[in-house]
């Protein structure tokens, strides 16, 4: 198997097949990202023979003497791979007919697969019409992991995501429609200081629109050579505190009003959360609400203690 750089994963992928189809991200202008800055380049798609020759490489393993062997000693089935996860920051960005040809690489090489994730940007399914998105559903595309970070107009803006809200309604929607399914990525702290909760509230205006399996929240880490440190050092940018980050995850618990999936696992997170809205909704403030009695400096020991997520 070829992979070029980190590999990230979202938690609740560990038990897909990694396949690599891009490398790099095709927007790489986020002032706070630091997890594509090993590369050379900016975006790269791996060309079908690589991801081909990857392919056959795994059907080879499934059918090994070894893995045939413990199916005989000791009645063990070689894994049967049901789900590929495409790495990458935003792989969903490929053309519709690149991504088919894709899809249909892993059918040839592993029938068994069922599904197809990926990381995605809300601006991906700008570039594919509707008759795309209900290809690439009946393809398996699925279960997609977009970073939205947050509903909040002004800090998409200074931090150069490059869509603002209505695009998350308006692009999400028709994966909605699409039948494609997704999650949110989350990041607490986005704002800046003192506005967390404003942005917590105006992104769950947004996320109550659309039908998220999952909103998986992160807290911002502010590593040295990204243009958010450099904003921080000029002064035109101040970080939120650690306690004011967990009051603005209460503030976006309390608001969400669809039914969706809340995590908080990621290694960005001093405190592991997890439950389902709006069933979960109460524990999930009362464990908010226990975080929030620890003191700051207990709470920003951990944060000044992450080197890489």
């Amino acid at each position: 198997m070829h992979f070029t750089g980190t590999i990230w994963r979202p938690p609740y992928e560990a038990g897909s097949l990694l396949l690599e189809a891009t490398a790099g991200c095709t927007h790489h202008r986020c002032k706070f990202c630091a997890l594509y800055a090993d590369l050379p380049f900016r975006f790269r798609a791996a060309p079908l023979d690589v991801i081909e020759r990857d392919l056959i490489e795994v059907q080879t393993a499934l059918h090994s003497p070894a893995a045939l062997a413990s199916e005989r000693l000791f009645g063990e089935r070689p894994r049967q791979i049901g789900r590929v996860f495409l790495t990458g920051a935003n792989p969903f960005a490929l053309s519709a007919a690149r991504l088919l040809e894709i899809a249909a690489l892993i059918r040839r090489h592993l029938p068994a697969v069922r599904s197809i994730g990926c990381f995605a940007r809300v601006t991906d399914s700008m570039n594919k019409t509707d008759a795309d998105l209900l290809a690439l559903r009946k393809a398996g595309f699925d279960a997609l992991t977009i970073g939205a970070e947050t509903g909040d107009r002004t800090a998409l803006a200074f931090m150069r995501k490059g869509y603002a809200p209505e695009d998350i309604v308006e692009q999400c929607g028709r994966l909605d429609r699409a039948g494609i399914s997704y999650g949110f990525f989350y990041l607490a702290g986005i704002c800046g200081a003192g506005k967390g909760v404003a942005g917590a509230e105006a992104s769950a205006r947004v996320f109550n629109r659309l039908r998220p399996f999952l909103v998986g929240a992160n807290m911002l880490t502010v590593f040295k050579g990204t243009a958010l440190h450099e904003e921080m050092e000029g002064g035109r940018w101040r970080e939120a505190g650690e306690r004011e980050k967990y009051a603005e995850l209460r503030a976006l618990v309390a608001a969400l009003d669809i039914p969706t999936e809340f995590a908080a696992l990621g290694a960005s997170n001093a405190v592991p959360l997890q439950g389902r809205l709006p069933a979960d909704r109460e524990n999930l403030l009362a464990a908010l609400d226990r975080i929030l009695s620890q003191t700051e400096e207990d709470l920003r020991r951990y944060r000044e203690g992450v080197r890489h997520l």
